[in-house]
């Protein structure tokens, strides 16, 4: 079962450490001791708070769609000639980049500083984690 430091769920999380420390004192996220006497959580415990969290506080979209995966953003940069373009969005901690037509970028009015959301669907997804080291 993996433990995790306040700061580790934090990053992991896209919250501020206080933000999970709030959670903690709410008694919504449990936690333990490890050998060193440092508080920890179950990164079970994590991921299920995180995403009863999520579930709670998405919206519902104006349409159906197949696409979970929504980042809402900051356009960040948007690289354009006559018919092609390339997007950046900054959703928290990651950098959405998107190739779309320039009529696109036109019609939605997408510049730096507009809020967009990037909806992602992937029929590949590369899932990677560190090695134990031990």
């Amino acid at each position: 079962m993996p433990h995790l430091r306040v700061s580790e769920a934090a990053r992991l999380l896209g919250v501020s450490d206080d933000t999970v420390r709030r959670w903690i004192d709410s008694t919504a996220v449990p936690t333990t001791k490890d050998a060193a006497g440092r508080l920890v959580i179950d990164g079970v415990d994590v991921a299920r708070y995180a995403t009863q969290r999520a579930n709670a506080t998405s919206t519902e979209a104006p349409v159906a769609r197949s696409a979970r995966n929504q980042f809402e953003g900051l356009v960040t940069a948007v690289t354009m000639d006559r018919v092609m373009a390339q997007v950046e969005l900054q959703c928290g901690p990651h950098r959405v980049v998107s190739l779309m037509s320039a009529e696109a970028v036109r019609d939605l009015g997408l510049q730096p500083g507009t809020v967009a959301t990037a909806v992602v669907k992937a029929t590949t997804v590369i899932v990677e984690r560190e090695r134990d080291r031990g």
